[in-house]
C-alpha cells in the first residue's frame, strides 16, 4: 500500500490526503511548489516525479464495501476486519 506521508520533504508543508502532491518510486513527497522546481525527477533518488493519488475515501468505508466472504476470511486469519 502506498504511503501517504503527511508533509513535504522540501519545506514541511501539511499535505493532507486529499491534497496535491508528488511522488517517486520510493515515495518521497513534495508539494505542488517544492517539486515545480525539480523538472520532473526527484533530488534524492532521481525517480520520476509524479501526481500522488489522492485519497478520498476512509478505511471506515473501504470496509462498508467489502463482500462478507473477505470480512470472514480476514477475521479468521487475525487480520483488521
Amino acid at each position: 500500500m502506498l504511503r501517504m506521508r503527511p508533509r513535504c520533504m522540501g519545506c514541511a508543508q501539511p499535505l493532507a490526503g486529499d491534497s496535491p502532491a508528488f511522488i517517486c518510486s520510493y515515495e518521497c513527497t513534495w508539494c505542488p511548489r517544492c517539486a515545480g522546481g525539480f523538472a520532473g525527477v526527484c533530488p534524492n533518488c532521481a525517480g520520476e516525479l509524479v501526481r500522488r493519488p489522492r485519497r478520498t475515501t476512509g478505511a471506515a468505508a473501504i470496509v462498508s464495501r467489502v463482500p462478507d466472504r473477505i470480512r470472514r476470511f480476514v477475521r479468521r486469519t487475525g487480520g483488521p476486519a
